[in-house]
């Protein structure tokens, strides 16, 4: 009976046991998911941070090596994408067909960084001094971008879209960010 017993407890362990093998042990990690998890104001609840932030993080991890940069930039977005009514999901999509999250990137017509935000912006709302190069000024002007064009297009994502890249009645920038978002970002 005990060595029954023994063995039930043995294969109920399992599952736990392989569960730990594939979670994140580095340390670092652990902690800059730690500290992103307690800055997250833009979820319902901690949960909700937890397994979002998480989930992204690891599907931006080749792209983002650095775990603090990679979860304030998934922190923001979560955040900037959230005040504007955006799927955080396509916002993503949207930087990675923008700029492959290069935060440096400069495009051939001018634009900058994560969400290559073209510098014109700056001046038309007075404030030309600010860095389209840093991770918060940039997500938080794209995201506002973004959203505009989604309430003068009243919803339909495909025209916000190539409004946002200035492809006006095109169909390839959307169709890119549409299938890098069903591709990688969608969740389930």
């Amino acid at each position: 009976m005990r060595n029954l017993l023994a063995a039930l407890l043995f294969c109920l362990a399992l599952p736990a046991a392989a569960d730990r093998a594939t979670a994140p042990v580095d340390p670092e990690l652990r902690e800059a998911l730690r500290a992103a998890v307690e800055e997250a104001d833009s979820f319902a609840d901690r949960f909700d941070a937890e397994v979002w932030l998480t989930d992204m993080s690891r599907r931006l991890a080749r792209q983002v090596p650095d775990e603090q940069e990679r979860m304030l930039i998934l922190r923001l977005v979560h955040r900037y994408a959230t005040m504007f009514e955006l799927p955080p999901e396509l916002v993503l999509a949207v930087i990675d067909v923008e700029s492959n999250f290069d935060r440096y990137a400069i495009s051939h017509a001018g634009a900058l960084g994560l969400m290559q935000v073209m510098p014109f912006w700056r001046n038309e709302i007075g404030r030309p001094d600010d860095n389209l190069h840093d991770i918060q000024t940039n997500l938080l002007y794209g995201c506002r971008i973004l959203a505009y064009y989604l309430e003068k297009e009243r919803g339909d994502r495909r025209a916000a879209l190539a409004r946002y890249n200035g492809s006006r009645g095109q169909r390839w920038y959307p169709d890119r960010v549409f299938d890098r978002l069903g591709r990688k970002w969608y969740r389930y």
